[in-house]
């Protein structure tokens, strides 16, 4: 028999809506009432307070793994001596001094470095290592020049030596070195030296397979890090093919050579000196740019040089021959 009232509630008629379900049951951790969240509360509360994500956080506020760091004692004792660019010096809370931590914090704060303490934890962190003495110094990253920065600098100084009395012109006439392949930070720094010493206006890097100036790059360089200009392009080919629509020529150093170093002719020109890697030499591409490619002497005893010390051979050779010029 049908009521006459209607139909009854939860039959599906005008109160259907209080039938409606409100979505899955909510699992047990996410109850507030129930064990399962007091236990799961309590065990973020323990993973906060663990010293070592608390150290990591701490040091991601400081630290990228973009970084240079020089790590250890005598590194960074030797880095703060050579006057390496530097923003931090961070050293181990409760750390057993001796002569040389002692001597790095006097050289920090005459460098102006900040000077932060890091428990056992954040120093590891930092390092990515526990051998790290208690001492790490955070390098700043070196400021490259542009190309075209490099060329009109070197131009304006030939041209201020125009005027010169004889015997200097032909040693201001501009003069780069280019490393094509040259991946030994060490051996840059020795080419930065030698460049510096024999009045190069800079150094070209490649941005690919090639060194750059680190910390370990400013050291061997013993400061003509600082005032030499270091040029780094997307293409050392292009970047030849440039300097040469200037006026320059490029001459390429190669066991293979068809003259010695020093007696290619171009000497006393605006010049490009290019050296390869001691493995693999020059690249085909920029062996094409070059306008000739001259060799060193050497016995059959020796295959190949070191590529800084072939830079220091070339730019004295070159050195030389502007001098005999000038004189002549």
């Amino acid at each position: 028999m049908v009521s006459k009232k209607g139909p009854a509630k939860g039959s599906g008629g005008k109160h259907r809506s209080k039938l409606r379900g409100h979505g899955p049951t909510p699992k047990a951790e996410d109850r507030v009432y129930h064990k399962a969240y007091r236990e799961k509360k309590a065990a973020e509360r323990r993973k906060i307070s663990d010293p070592r994500l608390a150290a990591r956080r701490r040091v991601a506020k400081f630290v990228s793994d973009s970084d240079e760091l020089v790590i250890g004692r005598n590194s960074a004792l030797e880095a703060l001596r050579a006057h390496v660019p530097s923003t931090v010096l961070y050293i181990l809370n409760r750390i057993e001094h001796d002569g040389r931590t002692r001597e790095i914090i006097r050289l920090a704060g005459l460098e102006g470095l900040k000077i932060l303490e890091a428990d056992r934890f954040e120093m590891d962190r930092i390092a990515h290592t526990g051998n790290h003495q208690g001492v790490i110094v955070k390098a700043a990253p070196y400021r490259y020049h542009s190309l075209l920065e490099l060329a009109d600098r070197a131009e304006t100084k030939a041209r201020a030596m125009e005027s010169a009395p004889a015997g200097t012109r032909a040693l201001a006439r501009p003069l780069f070195i280019a490393l094509d392949g040259v991946t030994d930070p060490q051996n840059l720094g020795a080419v930065i030296r030698s460049a510096a010493a024999f009045g190069a206006n800079g150094v070209i890097l490649p941005e690919r397979r090639s060194a750059s100036v680190t910390a370990a790059a400013w050291k061997v360089s013993a400061g003509a890090a600082a005032h030499l200009p270091v040029a780094r392009v997307v293409n050392l080919t292009k970047a030849i093919e440039s300097l040469k629509e200037r006026g320059y020529y490029a001459i390429g150093l190669d066991g293979g050579g068809t003259a010695q170093v020093g007696g290619s002719g171009f000497e006393t020109d605006p010049l490009i000196v290019v050296l390869g890697s001691e493995g693999k030499g020059i690249s085909r591409l920029v062996r094409e740019q070059c306008d000739a490619v001259v060799s060193i002497p050497m016995t059959a005893m020796v295959e190949s040089l070191n590529a800084s010390v072939a830079a220091g051979i070339a730019l004295y050779c070159v050195h030389a021959a502007r001098r005999t010029a000038e004189e002549g």
